[in-house]
């Protein structure tokens, strides 16, 4: 599978030319989603090359590393929106820390991280919105929505943060 992928950036490459940009985002958003291989986020947003930033995870968690990424984006390179993607049918709702035991079981040892699964989408937007506007390293935090994505539809509704 990583050949034909490789295979795949070869023909890309034979083609490309160089966008003349840096690293800053044209649109000074920063998208925090789900890695779900459903969600085409740039098609779905309108996105181009270089508007923003993409940080995906499972399930689109605001973890430490995200806040870390998020820092960087808005202290080094100019973003000052997030916004944060969960979806339908994510397989987080249906995992829970009993994953963490199972794995310590058979690779003796426990993973450092929790695996943050949730029972409802629209409360852990709110956790993730939350996280990002109570973060000290952040300082853009009045411009955070978070949204689902609905993997049938392809719409995303807007959840409230309250």
């Amino acid at each position: 599978m990583t050949d034909r992928l490789v295979e795949a950036n070869q023909a890309y490459a034979a083609e490309f030319s160089d966008p003349g940009m840096d690293a800053h985002p044209v649109l000074q958003v920063a998208v925090v989603a789900c890695m779900d291989a459903r969600l085409d986020l740039h098609a779905a947003l309108g996105l181009e090359l270089g508007d923003c930033h993409t940080i995906r995870n499972a399930g689109g968690v605001v973890t430490d590393d995200v806040i870390r990424s998020l820092t960087i984006s808005q202290r080094a390179l100019g973003t000052r929106s997030v916004v944060l993607i969960h979806h339908t049918g994510c397989g987080l709702e249906s995992l829970t820390e009993e994953f963490r035991h199972e794995l310590e079981m058979e690779v003796g040892q426990r993973p450092a991280w929790a695996v943050e699964s949730f029972r409802d989408v629209d409360q852990d937007v709110r956790q993730s919105m939350q996280r990002v506007r109570t973060s000290p390293f952040l300082p853009h935090t009045d411009d955070v929505r978070g949204f689902v994505f609905d993997v049938r539809t392809g719409l995303l509704r807007e959840v409230d943060p309250a």
